[in-house]
């Protein structure tokens, strides 16, 4: 497809990880054949260990060098998805019911608008109290 950026970047990453698994694995066996004092198994012990953190030094720099390093934002469309989020619905469930958040949340969806825009015609609460129900940034925090 024209245009289309391959991960590969992070692709690598994910097979990287995925070798430092297979070594942990492999030391923990490694480390569990030890008698006496004596682990004849200590070779292929380093030999994971070090080669897991050659990797891993590996797949971060270059995470960080190829795809971390020009990375940005773009705040506004961030702003924009998650305004019509239909999950936002779900800290007015204990204000206006289950029922009508479902509603919102659907008819959001169905005509491609916010949740504030749309909860504000189907609810009796002001803007300011749904902005304030609706804080994204607040829904994290929990409890």
């Amino acid at each position: 497809m024209p245009g289309k950026v391959n991960p590969v970047i992070p692709e690598a990453v994910t097979m990287v990880c995925a070798q430092v698994e297979g070594n942990d694995v492999t030391v923990a066996i490694a480390g569990q054949s030890g008698s006496f004092q004596l682990n004849v198994m200590l070779p292929v012990i380093a030999y994971n260990l070090l080669q897991s953190i050659e990797l891993l030094a590996s797949a971060a720099r270059v995470l960080t060098d190829k795809t971390l390093a020009d990375f940005s934002v773009n705040r506004e469309r961030l702003r924009e998805t998650l305004e019509h989020n239909p999950i936002l619905v779900t800290a007015l469930n204990r204000v206006i019911g289950y029922d009508r958040a479902a509603a919102i949340a659907k008819t959001a969806y169905a005509q491609n608008r916010s949740i504030l825009e749309v909860a504000k015609e189907m609810t009796d609460l002001d803007e300011a109290e749904l902005k304030r129900l609706l804080d994204p940034a607040e829904l994290t925090k929990g409890g």
